[in-house]
């Protein structure tokens, strides 16, 4: 692929010109973290991990084995029954110290992970945030309980619901929110009572690596483990394994599907936090601007690498024009660069030559489907994985751009005429994690909202995310919710316990 052509009229990357934001002696142990403590593992081969912003090598990290996922699993297995003992208290102050470990370090965790990742330091700051809130939310709702009322529902029976762990379970976890989406798995695992094993992702294992050495004199030993590696092998390993309860898997449709068919040899409860391609209707009578601004982040964030970006417009054809140029204006505005270019950066890289190279592909195709690009439509210059934010109009309907996932800087623009039209294109993609709508009709935006297949709908904004709601999706987004309470169900069995109490 030609990424050399002339960059004159393209916007320039803001570069830092300077040493990384934190030095070798603070990266976690480049190893696996089981029972406690860091290990080598039983494998021999490591993997690189590269900054996307300068393509250089940060360090190398051991590759796991799937002897190394057993000798995980069984010290999760033997820490289990111990975790599981404790008062919801005793767990909430465990799980509270460690959100105060994480508050105690967390430049440190946004350094970490601007440089692993390339995401601009907003990003960072919002990601170990969040992370930490996390925690202390889960801290707090795992000792209130939503369960059925206990009480005699046949005569002369008592009945009692509890809600109990499951065990050990298998999380694994995506490169674009690596720290984050960590937590938002290991956060209700722990406090529902469960046991872990973490599989890292190959390119982004540094905070998580982290997070073990930071929290390893607060966690029991066992409670919490790390293995890093390929999902072919980690993961594979971890959905197949007897002793594994459940799997929990925030990734690519594709990893969802392979996890699904391991975890069904044992029949283990499996969730599932795939993809996205977010719908934003925009109506006539929106507050366009308004809906510019929204986009602006929501479409954008993570320079796209976002499950729930707003990657898809479909505006009515009475505005289109307008709204396009509001649009335009906006992506023309964001600032491009490194990290640690200054706080006003937005937009970093994409995360790997290979997914910089994906995305191309998508544009390229775009360009061959009849696509405009309005805003950018090309890389920038190398060294880094840097695309320039962009916006492609007159997309014919169900261009591939339109359908597939791109996850980079790109939004795409349709018209519509009909609001039934507009719903039945929002709902034709076979994903439905994330959807918005744009409108100053209120008795349209309850309706609207009610018929687009997503598990979560905006009205008037985009990507507003917090711990007390559940995220997830529906269809080939994949099933069970992060965040909120319904978290902490998802990682737990209902019991029902009857006592005959008849005299």
């Amino acid at each position: 692929m030609n990424t050399t052509t002339d960059t004159t009229q393209r916007p320039k990357i803001r570069r830092a010109h300077g040493a990384a934001a934190i030095d070798s002696s603070q990266l976690p142990p480049a190893r696996h973290f089981i029972d406690g403590r860091f290990t080598e593992g039983q494998g021999t081969t490591t993997e690189q991990i590269i900054d996307p912003c300068s393509e250089d090598v940060i360090c190398n990290v051991a590759r796991g084995t799937s002897a190394d996922v057993d000798a995980a699993v069984a010290a999760a297995h033997r820490a289990a029954p111990g975790w599981r003992k404790l008062t919801p208290k005793a767990r909430g102050e465990i799980i509270t110290a460690v959100a105060d470990r994480l508050q105690e370090n967390a430049e440190l965790l946004m350094d970490l992970e601007s440089w692993n990742t390339g995401k601009p330091r907003a990003v960072a700051e919002d990601d170990v945030h969040f992370a930490i809130d996390c925690f202390r939310f889960m801290a707090g709702a795992q000792r209130a309980g939503t369960a059925l009322a206990s009480g005699e529902y046949a005569e002369d029976h008592l009945s009692v619901i509890q809600r109990e762990p499951l065990g050990v379970i298998g999380a694994i976890t995506p490169w674009n929110y690596p720290l984050l989406m960590g937590v938002w798995k290991i956060a209700p695992i722990l406090a529902a009572g469960n046991t872990l094993v973490l599989k890292a992702s190959e390119q982004t294992p540094l905070t998580t690596l982290k997070l073990a050495e930071l929290t390893a004199d607060i966690l029991p030993a066992g409670v919490f483990n790390v293995v890093a590696g390929q999902g072919s092998v980690v993961g594979q390993r971890l959905a197949e394994h007897p002793d594994v309860a459940m799997i929990a898997l925030t990734g690519s449709v594709g990893s969802g599907q392979a996890v699904s068919r391991a975890a069904a040899e044992s029949v283990k409860r499996v969730h599932l936090e795939l993809g996205g391609k977010a719908p934003a209707v925009v109506f006539a009578d929106a507050d366009l601007p308004g809906a510019a601004t929204a986009l602006r982040n929501g479409g954008y964030w993570n320079s796209g690498q976002e499950c729930g970006a707003a990657c898809r417009v479909l505006v009515h054809e009475s505005v289109a024009e307008e709204f396009t140029s509001l649009l335009a204006a906006e992506v023309s505005s964001f600032v491009i660069g490194e990290p640690g270019a200054g706080p006003d950066v937005e937009i970093g890289p994409m995360i790997s030559r290979a997914h910089y190279e994906r995305v191309l592909q998508h544009l390229e195709q775009a360009a061959q489907d009849g696509a405009r690009a309005v805003v950018g439509g090309s890389a920038l210059e190398r060294p880094g994985f840097f695309i320039a934010p962009t916006i492609l109009a007159d997309v014919p309907v169900g261009a591939a751009c339109t359908q597939e996932e791109i996850f980079g800087p790109v939004v795409t623009i349709e018209t519509f005429s009909e609001e039934q039209e507009a719903i039945d294109r929002a709902n034709e993609v076979p994903f439905g994690l994330a959807a918005s709508i744009y409108t100053t009709d209120t008795r349209r935006s309850h309706d609207v909202a009610s018929r687009i297949d997503a598990g979560t709908v905006w009205v008037n904004d985009h990507l507003v995310i917090t711990g007390e709601m559940p995220w997830g999706g529906f269809k080939g987004s994949g099933y069970g919710r992060d965040l909120s309470v319904y978290a902490l169900d998802d990682y737990t069995r209902t019991k029902h316990v009857m006592h005959n109490n008849a005299r």
